[in-house]
């Protein structure tokens, strides 16, 4: 992972971008020494939501098994027979 500092930042965000695109290395700004934003790739940050979103609802499931809101199989497959069809 690179690092930068903000005024680089503010002084170069068209090369950082540039290099960002072309290396797809995730970049590291900092203020006063300090983290304080990430860049990552626009494809890299959509494929992370994604995991994430899925990651949720593995967790909901997980979470749900724990609460016992679950269905037998035959159970849903009724259920949800209208959609079914």
């Amino acid at each position: 992972m690179k690092t930068e500092i903000v005024t680089t930042l503010k002084r170069q965000a068209t090369k950082i971008l540039a290099e960002l695109r072309e290396t797809k290395e995730t970049v590291l700004i900092t203020e006063h020494g300090k983290p304080s934003a990430y860049l990552v790739d626009a494809e890299a940050f959509e494929m992370m939501l994604n995991r994430m979103q899925i990651l949720e609802g593995i967790a909901r499931g997980e979470r749900a098994i724990l609460e016992k809101r679950v269905y037998e199989h035959a159970e849903a497959k009724r259920s949800m027979k209208k959609w079914l069809v």
